[in-house]
């Protein structure tokens, strides 16, 4: 198996590509679209709107929070969790910078 070579890229080139890879899954999407439709922490529910095992989600949950996409908060036995607003933003800027530069080079462009 071959090297990643990260160390060849800028920090905010990772931290962009470990946000798009969290969200290269239509779970992970759907987690996410969960927790802004109920506009609040969620403990135990998300298991009971998608149709995968609770391990499998503990899994999507563990990358999207790696990600930095989804907070945590320990709350007696259970862990509760949240979109992270300031990562969003971050994705966000970054693809609306991307935004500008195309509307830019529209008329210089094949």
């Amino acid at each position: 198996m071959g090297a990643t070579k990260t160390e060849h890229f800028t920090s905010k080139q990772n931290s962009i590509a470990t946000i798009a890879k969290a969200l290269g899954h239509p779970a992970r999407v759907a987690i996410l679209e969960y927790l802004m439709k109920v506009d609040s922490c969620i403990c135990g529910d998300i298991v009971n709107e998608l149709p995968l095992a609770q391990p499998t989600i503990s899994q999507h949950l563990k990358e999207l929070k790696n990600a930095g996409l989804i907070k945590g908060n320990i709350e007696g036995n259970a862990i509760c969790y949240c979109v992270d607003e300031k990562t969003i933003a971050r994705m966000l800027q970054y693809l609306e910078a991307i935004n500008q530069k195309i509307e830019m080079k529209k008329l210089k462009c094949c």
